[in-house]
């Protein structure tokens, strides 16, 4: 059976359990991408099986409503939030009194272009400023200084594909792992320039991830403790709860992770200081333009 680049396909081998991206093709091995897991992999033409578009169509379904889900969970977070913000504000919700937000800026790095337009759509969802640039794993760790300079972010997020290999080492070999050393390498980069965890929240790392490894090098939260998958979106409902909690109150990590897709064993981290800054007055444009 003949396989290319971009089909779909699942592995005899792990039950049909998750679906790939053909990536890219040898004479006898094929380099798969999650479509909604952030897990890379290689597997031989014949541990591959076609996904037929009656299934494809079923599982995505299935993976939308999970999707949708969340979404609502964070939105209703997100809607209590608001509700303290506005009150504590406005001295009590008291009338008159006008007010308006600075909201906080994120870099989103991905190795996988297909992921990042997933997290850009749900990011604009969310309401938060986004600049997402695909970059390669590898190729992250001498990019990140020029698009800090560039974007002055206040949340980084440096993710794509990972996996880790028992045949390549123990779960403590960096080694063994496909990404985390660069995503790691791109953490300390990030640190160089700056050092403060609650100035710059850093999230790193994809399925499999060595978690220990990327919060050494400074990461506020990171994947994989349990060494298990995690969701495409996950990194962006830890960025979002940073950048809607005010900066005078800490987001604990299980508040972090609460409406992640994946939860405490996929993801962890340290606690860290909300990024949201309220002012007042609020003054709309055109009462700007009578008063210039």
């Amino acid at each position: 059976m003949k396989f290319s680049t971009g089909e779909f396909v699942t592995r005899i081998s792990h039950k049909h359990d998750l679906l790939f991206r053909i990536a890219s093709v040898t004479d006898k091995v094929a380099t798969l991408h999650g479509e909604d897991i952030r897990l890379a992999a290689d597997a031989p033409f014949d541990d591959l099986v076609h996904v037929e578009d009656r299934d494809l169509v079923k599982r995505r379904k299935k993976e939308k409503e999970q999707e949708e889900f969340s979404y609502r969970l964070f939105r209703q977070d997100y809607q209590l939030m608001r509700e303290k913000r506005e009150y504590q504000a406005s001295n009590g919700y008291q009338p008159n009194i006008s007010y308006f937000q600075i909201p906080a800026k994120v870099l989103h790095i991905d190795g996988d272009p297909g992921y990042l337009r997933k997290c850009i759509e749900l990011y604009n969802r969310l309401g938060l400023q986004v600049h997402g640039i695909h970059v390669g794993e590898k190729e992250m760790p001498f990019e990140i200084a020029g698009l800090m300079e560039k974007v002055q972010p206040d949340i980084i997020v440096i993710t794509g594909h990972d996996a880790f290999s028992r045949n390549k080492g123990g779960k403590g070999d960096i080694r063994a792992y496909r990404h985390s050393k660069f995503f790691g390498e791109t953490v300390r980069a990030a640190r160089q320039k700056s050092a403060n965890l609650d100035q710059l929240v850093i999230f790193a790392g994809a399925c499999q991830s060595h978690f220990e490894s990327l919060i050494r090098a400074g990461a506020n939260f990171a994947s994989s403790p349990s060494r298990i998958n995690i969701h495409a979106l996950d990194p962006v409902y830890i960025a979002a709860k940073i950048a809607y909690t005010p900066f005078m109150e800490k987001v604990g990590v299980w508040d972090a992770l609460r409406n992640t897709l994946t939860g405490e064993r996929g993801l962890g981290g340290v606690e860290t200081k909300g990024l949201l800054r309220t002012g007042m007055p609020y003054i709309a444009d055109d009462e700007a333009d009578e008063n210039s």
